[in-house]
């Protein structure tokens, strides 16, 4: 399998990718956590886990996912409150309410919300 090299702020290092990584939801996309009683709309994808260590460190480690997966950044949200997630593929299903997430930062990145999806403001688009 060919693999890339990309750099990760979060990260804070070098990260070693598949070239090609099966990324089920895309940016835009709506989702909710498996498990978890959140949903949110994805603003960036990474190919494989590219967070720090400390951060893995603190899932209890029965329930770590896989690194060589998708992960997603959402702009999340549950009952109380409106955050960021760093959330692996596995643990993400498409959210079905068909209705718009209520964050503060959905303007800053999504001009336009249209059937059940976002749509990235053109200005950050390549």
């Amino acid at each position: 399998m060919e693999r890339s090299v990309f750099y990760s702020a979060q990260a804070g290092r070098q990260i070693d990718a598949p070239r090609r990584s099966r990324a089920r939801f895309a940016i835009g996309d709506i989702v909710r956590h498996r498990k978890h009683d959140f949903r949110g709309v994805i603003f960036d994808i990474d190919p494989v886990y590219a967070n720090s260590e400390e951060w893995f460190a603190q899932i209890p480690e029965g329930q770590r996912p896989n690194r060589d997966q998708p992960f997603y950044h959402l702009l999340a949200e549950n009952e109380d409150s409106s955050y960021v997630a760093y959330v692996s593929q596995q643990n993400l299903v498409v959210d079905t309410d068909g209705e718009p997430i209520d964050h503060p930062q959905v303007n800053q990145l999504f001009e336009d919300f249209r059937s059940g999806r976002y749509f990235l403001r053109r200005s950050l688009t390549h």
